[in-house]
Order: structure tokens, then sequence, then C-alpha cells
């Protein structure tokens, strides 16, 4: 008699380049993001962070923001910190990642 199991549980992969959706303060704002990932096993949970690209209608968003990132394969909040030299914010946050 064989058992018959349902799908293996999906990881969160480990990288994301492309298109996203940067919802603050309920507006969508598209954007592109390149995003990385890593479980940790200290505190059990999964990393994910990245830059989001420098996009004219992001001028409202401020670093400390509490922000939801949506791609094609998900969805997951976050926060937007700091904006580097080439005017690009960071973004991060634990647990199921938006990719």
């Amino acid at each position: 008699m064989s058992a018959t199991r349902g799908p293996e549980p999906q990881e969160p992969q480990e990288a994301y380049d492309g298109p996203a959706v940067l919802v603050v303060d309920g507006t969508d704002h598209p954007v592109s993001v390149t995003l990385r990932g890593a479980f940790q096993p200290l505190d059990g949970h999964f990393h994910w962070y990245g830059r989001i690209a420098v996009s004219p209608g992001l001028g409202s968003v401020r670093s400390g923001s509490a922000v939801v990132l949506r791609t094609a394969h998900g969805e997951a909040d976050g926060t937007v910190a700091d904006i580097d030299p080439w005017g690009r914010f960071r973004v991060s946050g634990t647990g199921r990642p938006p990719f």
C-alpha cells in the first residue's frame, strides 16, 4: 500500500530581481527591486532585504516607513530605511518574503 503525499512545502527563494509594488500609506508605487534573504537559525526566522531602484513616485516615502512589498509571487510587510548614495531605499522584513 502506498501513501499519497501532498506537495512538499515550498521554502522561500533566496533572491528576486524585478518589478514590484511598494504600498505606503495605502498608495501603490510601481518599483523595481533587488532582494535577497536567508533563514537565520539564531532567531528561527527568514530575513529578507534589498534595495528599491530610484523611482520618481517615491518622493513622499520616508526612512522608517512601514510598507507592504508585493511581487507576482506574494507580498510581505517590511520597512524602508536609509537611502544610499545612488538614491535607492533599503527595504527589509522578517518572515515569508514577497518573492
